[in-house]
């Protein structure tokens, strides 16, 4: 075919910021370009001819690959839209920690602690601290200040207090 190949035009979208799922389907398929697409992202590399099982498998794995890159990135605006202390009570409350912990570690009454809570769960969409511990979980490569000395540390669902 004219133009880019697979790898290129895989790349190309990268470089864009593009986060589409991508399916490589070959006839001429190699390893080491198999491997490469894998490593940049592919959800598949089919080889033809594909059984129409197969690639609709390879489909539905991409459109559960768009909706979770869809639902991250919505999250993460979410996030990005809490103020920094309201940053600083999510990581406390994705740790574990209670109301009262928060607020003595942060230097502000408790309920202070929770009127932030309740904006975060607003925020992000969340009906229980559960549901606002998967939230986190899907930002878990985002980093969240800890205190208020600017210490920071990774969202981490269920981890310990330090």
């Amino acid at each position: 075919m004219p133009g880019p190949n697979g790898l290129e035009l895989q790349e190309a979208l990268s470089i864009r910021g593009e986060k589409l799922p991508i399916i490589f389907i070959s006839g001429y398929a190699t390893v080491p370009v198999s491997v490469s697409a894998m490593k940049a992202g592919a959800v598949d590399f089919l080889t033809k001819p594909v059984e129409r099982e197969v690639l609709l498998g390879a489909i539905e794995a991409a459109m559960t690959r768009a909706e979770e890159i869809r639902s991250t990135e919505e999250t993460s605006r979410q996030y990005h839209g809490l103020t920094q202390r309201e940053r600083e009570v999510l990581a406390g409350v994705v740790e574990g920690k209670m109301n009262k912990t928060i607020a003595a570690e942060l230097g502000i009454a408790e309920r202070t602690v929770k009127a932030h809570r309740a904006n975060v769960m607003q925020k992000l969409n969340a009906n229980s601290v559960p549901e606002l511990v998967q939230i986190s979980g899907r930002l878990k490569n985002s980093v969240i200040p800890s205190n208020s000395s600017g210490a920071q540390s990774e969202i981490r669902p269920g981890a310990s207090p330090a």
